[in-house]
């Protein structure tokens, strides 16, 4: 076990003593419009910049956006940036960003950036599910262990994170060392990172775990996130040469309306010596056909004042049905992600590039998409750089998909402003699945 690792206090980084307190910068969340009964357009305003909302968050997870520079991730519309925890902890340390001034100093980003506590990742790759905790448990025969649903781990993996009231211990994906996360420590981690708004450290489930585990869970993480808020008070305190960084509680209670409904009114009304969460993130395994439902029951109990965001979700369809149920901001890797395996959004849906039919397609990838691979490039020619396995074919698409994204949410916050968010997800869920959704 590492040494920073063992001992809680040890990942706390002390204030240089000749650095002078910032200039106080207003943080907080103002709604600005609203249509039916829960979607909202706001504005969120963080020390780095504002965010216009609803917001699509892309995710750069250890301080990049793979294959694409942050200042086009600048140019192409994105208003923030969310880095993980998890990654940045193991390489380069969160310490060594400390010291380069936080991680938009670090990766030349100057606008608002999220961390997320690194729970995901110690559990989802700790069981070897890495990304898919939902949609392959949502429906048929449930993949069983001879150690029973709750200590469930992926075929032919071995189990890297366990779970115990204090924190979680788990070896590193890297190298096999042994690590273990805390609140404080998550905590820790997070101030050291010095993003703009941050999550506190909470239990993930999946949709195997029984509903006696999930209670257990629930209550474990209501019980971290007091912790989360009393560490952040102190390392506020402690950290005055750095600018106040928003912490955000996570929802969990998997798809149980009584322990989602529950969690959302303990951490929304929860209060350590004047010290409440400015901002809710709603997490865990969801089944898509109950996304806009689950996110419902959460925004019906949290305050609604305060900002929502919707961890993991860059779905067409489920950005509308999200935000008609009233969350605000979203994260999701699989833009990037599908971008890199010749996987591209369109308007009438998504393609794949190397396909044989865009081998002699010169013209855009999608005609009536104004990011910088659709103005400059043919889809032959970037059909061609997969073929050719050439570098910048996910450059290309990467760029493509996260503009894709980002001017949808862009489109979706402008017709909240307008009153047409109905039409608009009529017209766009209409084209891109063939029927609207």
């Amino acid at each position: 076990m590492t040494a920073s690792s063992a001992d809680p206090t040890a990942a706390s980084i002390p204030a240089p003593a000749d650095s002078a307190p910032p200039a106080p910068i207003d943080s907080g969340f103002e709604i600005t419009a609203r249509h039916g009964q829960k979607a909202r357009a706001g504005v969120l305003t963080t020390p780095h910049g504002q965010i216009q909302t609803p917001a699509f968050i892309p995710v750069g997870t250890k301080a990049t956006v793979k294959a694409v520079l942050p200042e086009s991730m600048r140019d192409l519309g994105a208003q923030a940036l969310l880095a993980n925890a998890y990654h940045l902890y193991l390489q380069p340390g969160h310490d060594l960003v400390d010291e380069a001034g936080g991680l938009g100093a670090f990766m030349n980003w100057p606008g608002p950036t999220y961390t997320d506590s690194g729970g995901f990742q110690v559990m989802s790759l700790g069981a070897g599910f890495k990304k898919v905790l939902s949609s392959e448990f949502s429906g048929g025969e449930k993949a069983r262990t001879s150690s029973g649903e709750d200590d469930a781990v992926a075929e032919g993996k071995e189990r890297l994170a366990h779970v115990d009231d204090d924190g979680v211990t788990f070896r590193s994906f890297i190298n096999g060392d042994e690590h273990r996360f805390t609140p404080e420590i998550s905590m820790q981690i997070q101030h050291g990172l010095g993003a703009d708004i941050m999550f506190a450290f909470d239990e993930l489930t999946t949709l195997m775990n029984s509903r006696g585990y999930q209670e257990q869970a629930l209550e474990r993480t209501r019980l971290w996130a007091l912790r989360c808020l009393a560490e952040h008070a102190r390392l506020t305190d402690e950290r005055t040469h750095r600018p106040y960084q928003q912490l955000w509680g996570v929802i969990q209670g998997a798809q149980y309306e009584d322990l989602r409904r529950q969690a959302s009114r303990d951490l929304g009304a929860m209060d350590v010596e004047g010290w409440s969460f400015d901002g809710f993130g709603i997490g865990g395994a969801l089944e898509k056909e109950n996304l806009g439902t689950i996110v419902g029951w959460v925004t019906d109990e949290l305050p609604e004042a305060k900002p929502r965001h919707l961890l993991g979700i860059s779905e067409v369809d489920d950005l509308f049905v999200a935000i008609a149920a009233g969350a605000d901001t979203f994260d999701c890797v699989s833009p990037s992600r599908v971008a890199r395996n010749s996987a591209v959004y369109t308007a009438t849906g998504r393609v794949n590039l190397t396909g044989a039919k865009y081998r002699r397609q010169f013209s855009p990838i999608d005609e009536g998409c104004d990011c910088y691979t659709c103005t400059h490039y043919t889809a032959a020619y970037v059909h061609h750089l997969f073929r050719a396995k050439e570098m910048l074919s996910s450059t290309l698409c990467t760029i493509h998909n996260e503009r894709f994204v980002v001017r949808l949410v862009d489109r979706i916050r402008a017709s909240l402003l307008s009153g047409d968010f109905d039409a608009l997800r009529e017209e766009t869920t209409g084209a891109y699945y063939g029927s609207p959704r």
